[in-house]
């Protein structure tokens, strides 16, 4: 591929110039949880670039159904039915294959199931808001979820994270571990969401946003958003205002 970086060791290394600070006031917790120092690059280990390796046997029967793995007999949660797919791809395009997807994301109502949770929102009794998957040989992957809800944040006085599913990718090795948010086309708190802003790329923002995909829609049933994953290297997939990688 033209202009495409070399690799170095078992992969692309990440453009550092391409990622947000690590310290951007206006989302406070990055404030203390900054590096105070500067990095130390180091090269990956051998256990780094060839571990782990992850396989269908640990995975549930509705680990990839967010609608039915934590909902009571005959019943299901509240809020719009959803399918999210997309494909793990390195910087090449070349698809991930056994890449292990975990998901987890507030219900309908913008809340948690955690038990350091304040939101007043109400609990969803059908809904538990996590689950996992792993990638095909070509990396693709998919789950069926109930569609979040926006919430408050004590950041500022009045700010509010926009809709989003949270994702830890684990790809061939620990070097290409990955977390990061997928959020929804169309939704105005996006762009001016204080942890959003903290992505000084807009096309890198633009990663993050999933496109309605009507092509794979559910008719009478469920919509369905498409977000493709990039696994290190200059168009990897951003992780808020983090630098990952070596």
């Amino acid at each position: 591929m033209k202009n495409t970086p070399p690799e170095t060791g078992g992969f692309f290394a990440r453009d550092r110039a391409m990622h947000p600070p690590a310290y951007t006031p206006w989302y406070k917790t990055t404030v203390l949880r900054s590096p105070q120092r500067a990095l130390i690059s180091l090269d990956g280990t051998k256990s780094e670039v060839t571990g782990p390796v992850f396989g269908h046997n640990m995975l549930g029967e509705l680990d990839n159904d967010l609608i039915l793995n934590y909902a009571k007999p005959g019943e299901m949660p509240i809020g719009q039915r959803i399918i999210v797919h997309g494909r793990v791809v390195d910087e090449r395009g070349k698809g991930v294959s056994g890449a292990l997807v975990e998901f987890w994301q507030a219900n309908a109502g913008g809340r948690y199931r955690h038990k350091k949770e304040t939101y007043l929102a109400p609990l969803d009794p059908n809904f538990g808001g996590f689950g996992r998957t792993i990638a095909d040989d070509d990396g693709y992957y998919w789950f069926k979820t109930i569609k979040p809800g926006p919430y408050p944040w004590p950041n500022g006085v009045n700010d509010w994270r926009p809709a989003h599913i949270h994702f830890s990718v684990f790809g061939h090795g620990f070097a290409q571990r990955l977390i990061t948010q997928m959020y929804f086309e169309g939704d105005p708190l996006i762009w001016i969401c204080p942890i959003v802003k903290t992505i000084p790329d807009e096309e890198a923002i633009k990663r993050l946003i999933a496109p309605l995909d009507m092509a794979a829609t559910v008719p009478h049933d469920m919509r369905a958003y498409k977000f493709d994953i990039v696994l290190r290297g200059r168009r990897s997939t951003f992780f808020e205002n983090r630098k990952e990688g070596n």
